[in-house]
């Protein structure tokens, strides 16, 4: 596991402050977005996604995290994101992006999200953290260390956007999560294209192989729906199911089921 000794001055150093209190400097909200099980017709979880204090997107609240409160920032998100699923009544699971250079200890990091969960009373194990595919991870190893001390926590672990990038296969070789996100980009018309549904069939019987739910995320149509529910996934995410919603649980139109 990696050692206070092994971590930078100016990492040991966010890892004080944090532990000091310091506040990130800047508000953040929440957007929640149902994740479903078609086969049940139930959401089973609500991915909770960042925003800016005037409910800004996710990409104009990056543009304000620097290397200096990359930590702060990562702590703030899954604190707040705990906080506010519990004070909208979130019973479902929730899944919460983490990023792995803002973690330096994955025990002393975590700290503050178990300390909000037993606050709030929301069970450890309904929360998902999940990495994207695409982040450019500076140390692999330190990566498999964190999804681990993840594992014995008893969170759940997912890789997100499955597909988007180029390090796919080398990352689920590395480790395997409880779920894999297959990008919307090989979601879109699924239907009618013969390479996606390849593709499909492929990552399937990977994910069959080493027993990880697989989602697919960026349903926009009744037909990728329905393709997709013929082939087998029951996981599913995306505008048809609902948007994400402001400091809400966004509803689900009965339509999205038929």
């Amino acid at each position: 596991m990696l050692s206070v000794q092994s971590i930078p001055p100016s990492d040991v150093q966010a890892c004080v402050e944090c532990r000091k209190g310091q506040k990130l400097g800047f508000e953040l909200r929440f957007a929640f977005q149902p994740i479903v099980d078609v086969a049940a017709r139930k959401v089973i979880a609500h991915e909770a996604l960042v925003r800016g204090p005037n409910g800004e997107g996710a990409a104009a609240v990056l543009r304000r995290v620097t290397r200096d409160n990359l930590y702060l920032f990562d702590q703030a998100c899954r604190v707040g994101a705990v906080r506010t699923a519990a004070r909208l009544g979130i019973r479902e699971r929730i899944s919460i992006n983490f990023l792995p250079n803002a973690v330096y200890h994955p025990a002393t990091c975590m700290r503050s999200t178990l300390a909000a969960a037993r606050e709030c009373a929301f069970p450890v194990e309904n929360i998902i953290f999940e990495v994207t595919e695409g982040e450019r991870v500076q140390n692999r190893d330190h990566l498999v260390r964190i999804i681990r001390a993840y594992d014995e926590m008893g969170f759940s672990t997912a890789i997100d956007d499955f597909g988007a990038g180029y390090a796919g296969l080398e990352l689920l070789s590395d480790y395997q999560p409880d779920i894999l996100k297959l990008d919307m980009h090989l979601v879109r018309g699924i239907d009618t294209s013969k390479p996606r549904q390849a593709i499909l069939k492929g990552v399937q019987t990977m994910c069959a192989g080493m027993d990880i739910e697989l989602l697919a995320e960026g349903i926009e149509t009744q037909a990728e729906r329905d393709y997709l529910a013929a082939a087998g996934i029951r996981l599913m995410q995306g505008y048809l199911f609902g948007k994400p919603a402001l400091d809400a649980v966004a509803e689900i139109d009965a339509g999205a089921w038929a």
